[in-house]
């Protein structure tokens, strides 16, 4: 915001103190981020900038590490790259597995998440619903209480789920059921909250409107509300799938083997092999993150106009 012209010199003081101070926060938040991503790119294995990056040589710089996310873990990664290499590497490579289930576990937790919290959110939203700070306290409690906490909870009971009902059943742990079924209960807090904030600014007249003539309620709810909340909607997913796709807590406690998914490969790698590729893949999940961030403001100021709310 400009400074007004009759500000006086006080007014002036505390207008630049606050650019400074908001500047300063701006750069103590994004410089850890702004290091990872030169860094990717040493030539070196080494996790500090070297003469060379200093000095902006180029011969200090490679995209081995990126090379690296998609050999490590191949039969043969020194072969001619044609359709048996990619082969190999779809099948084979370590990074590449994680991803793939990173994707999976992302995308059906994504779509449970948002299909549960839509409707716990179009519950809570109605003004006849009995103890609705109660269950909303209750259902935003996965962003209150410590991920570790959780991740103990749900390995017990994914240990033996039907224990509860007095007998014996398998076990959810180590499956990917299991880990999509943790990261859904993660991720509904998240559109609930979301779904919610859109709702707070629905007008309910246009659901009297509608019944007024003649439209029944599934009609009126994919008429009417559908579209005016779907943008919330749309946000809430995408905030569910991030908290899918960076969650590492839980994969430890409940994924196996075989549901390795990138945030617990990274986590294997700075315990086992420590190298500069664990960087290259932060600079990738960074650049999906600004993705889906600018995605997630897009789809706000659309709701905004929708809502009849100028932007600015």
């Amino acid at each position: 915001m400009a400074l007004p012209t009759y500000a006086d010199p006080l007014e002036r003081i505390w207008h630049y103190t606050y650019i400074v101070i908001c500047a300063a926060v701006f750069v103590f938040l994004i410089s850890p981020i702004l290091i990872v991503i030169p860094l990717s790119f040493n030539a070196e294995p080494y996790f500090t900038f070297t003469q060379k990056m200093l000095t902006l040589d180029p011969t200090g710089y490679s995209l081995r590490w990126y090379d690296e996310l998609l050999t490590y873990g191949m039969q043969a990664p020194e072969a001619e790259r044609g359709g048996v290499w990619f082969s190999d590497m779809w099948n084979n490579s370590a990074w590449v597995k994680a991803a793939k289930n990173s994707l999976i576990v992302g995308f059906w937790a994504t779509i449970f998440a948002t299909v549960l919290g839509t409707l716990a959110a179009l519950g809570l939203s109605r003004p006849e619903m009995p103890y609705r700070r109660a269950i909303m306290a209750i259902l935003i409690s996965p962003m209150i209480v410590p991920i570790i906490i959780i991740a103990t909870g749900l390995f017990f009971f994914y240990s033996n789920p039907c224990s509860m009902l007095g007998f014996s059943c398998g076990r959810l742990t180590s499956t990917y059921l299991g880990v999509i079924l943790a990261h859904t209960a993660l991720g509904i807090p998240f559109v609930i909250i979301t779904v919610t904030a859109t709702l707070s600014g629905f007008d309910q007249s246009l659901i009297r409107a509608a019944a007024s003539l003649g439209a029944n309620p599934r009609t009126t709810f994919f008429k009417i509300i559908m579209p005016l909340i779907l943008p919330g909607v749309i946000s809430g997913a995408l905030f569910a799938f991030v908290t899918s796709f960076d969650e590492v807590v839980a994969v430890l406690f409940l994924a196996g083997p075989e549901q390795q998914t990138i945030p617990r490969q990274m986590w294997n790698g700075i315990r086992e092999q420590i190298s500069p590729a664990i960087l290259a893949v932060a600079t990738i999940l960074v650049v999906i993150s600004i993705a889906l961030l600018a995605s997630v403001e897009l789809l706000r100021r659309r709701s905004d106009r929708l809502r009849g709310v100028t932007g600015r």
